[in-house]
């Protein structure tokens, strides 16, 4: 469980660190999924991530279903302390479908960054990396990205402060 790190600055400082955390549920669904065969474990990462921070901000975006069983995974998101922001999975009529949150994180990534010490995201997006060099360059701020390792995009991996392995420790 020694996988997240917080920059000394912040632990010696009278200031509260603040984060804002951004998931990307899909990403983070499917690469669980394909690399381990099982589920990511949101309490613990809460738990995990969160010791040492205030979190300004918790967003998990997913895809609205009416599924049961997706809205009842949306009401634990929500009681664990995220703000769950859901967008209609769109299908084509060419049998393509559509139904992925990048501009949207991006979008609030870029909004939060100026009232937080450091942005946290739970993605493997490679898409991810030009945000995440935006947000180091223009507010000056850290970006820590979990992810996968076999499937995230290795330019993520470089681009962030700090990248934090989704292993065992992260996993149902």
């Amino acid at each position: 469980m020694g996988n997240v790190y917080y920059s000394k600055k912040s632990m010696n400082s009278d200031h509260q660190h603040n984060v804002a955390i951004l998931v990307d549920v899909q990403n983070v669904y499917y690469t669980c999924r394909e690399a381990y065969k099982r589920h990511f474990d949101y309490n613990q990462f809460w738990y995990l991530a969160t010791q040492t921070v205030n979190v300004s901000a918790a967003r998990a975006y997913a895809i609205s279903s009416k599924d049961v069983k997706q809205r009842q995974f949306h009401h634990i998101l929500r009681g664990i302390g995220f703000e769950v922001i859901l967008k209609p999975y769109i299908q084509r009529g060419d049998g393509s479908s559509k139904g992925d949150w990048d501009v949207g994180i991006a979008l609030d990534a870029i909004e939060l960054a100026a009232d937080v010490d450091e942005i946290i995201l739970v993605s493997g997006d490679g898409d991810f990396c030009l945000l995440v060099e935006r947000i180091q360059n223009r507010f000056k701020k850290k970006v820590t990205v979990y992810g996968v390792p076999k499937l995230t995009a290795q330019a993520l991996v470089d681009c962030a402060d700090t990248f934090v392995a989704i292993n065992e420790d992260f996993l149902l």
